[in-house]
């Protein structure tokens, strides 16, 4: 059995484009900060954030990360509540494999986010115990209302066959 099939191969370049219906808002990044625990005045005190050379309050820049919030999408049976590509493999464990972020600039209350995902590289290899894993990388880009990167997330999603050599 191989996990990369023709099927497979053509999803490379696939997008999803996902536009919040609205402006980030101040709230937003405040109760997000208060929510992972970042007390960071930034995200709450406008003079402290002027001080800082900001325009004023700004989010977490992980918040604009979370596409769920502006894209409203289903949430799946394993509760993951974000961007998925819909891929199913039978006889195979999904795993995430991690994310890397860089981020161009902070978020601001009046921004309107856009994300845009795209699937950039699908690969096979074969772990120690023999079981084939099949990894696929994607891009998400964020920008904001003009079209101005405001990050970018790397991530990898690996499904590993749950028997060796099958």
């Amino acid at each position: 059995m191989t996990l990369l099939t023709d099927e497979i191969r053509a999803l490379v370049g696939l997008k999803r484009i996902y536009t919040a219906p609205e402006e980030l808002g101040a709230a937003a990044g405040r109760y997000f900060g208060l929510a992972v625990g970042d007390h960071n005045p930034l995200y709450s005190d406008s003079e402290y954030a002027r001080a800082q050379g900001l325009e004023g309050v700004t989010a977490p820049l992980t918040l604009i990360c979370e596409t769920n919030q502006y894209a409203d999408l289903p949430i799946p049976p394993d509760g993951y509540a974000g961007h998925e590509w819909g891929i199913e493999l039978p006889g195979t464990r999904k795993v995430r494999g991690g994310n890397s972020y860089t981020f161009h600039r902070r978020v601001r209350p009046d921004d309107v986010i856009t994300a845009t995902w795209e699937i950039t590289d699908v690969t096979e290899k074969t772990t120690r115990s023999g079981a084939e894993m099949l990894i696929i990388a994607s891009r998400a880009t964020y920008t904001d209302q003009q079209g101005g990167l405001l990050a970018e997330n790397e991530e990898t999603i690996i499904f590993v066959a749950l028997e060796a050599g099958k």
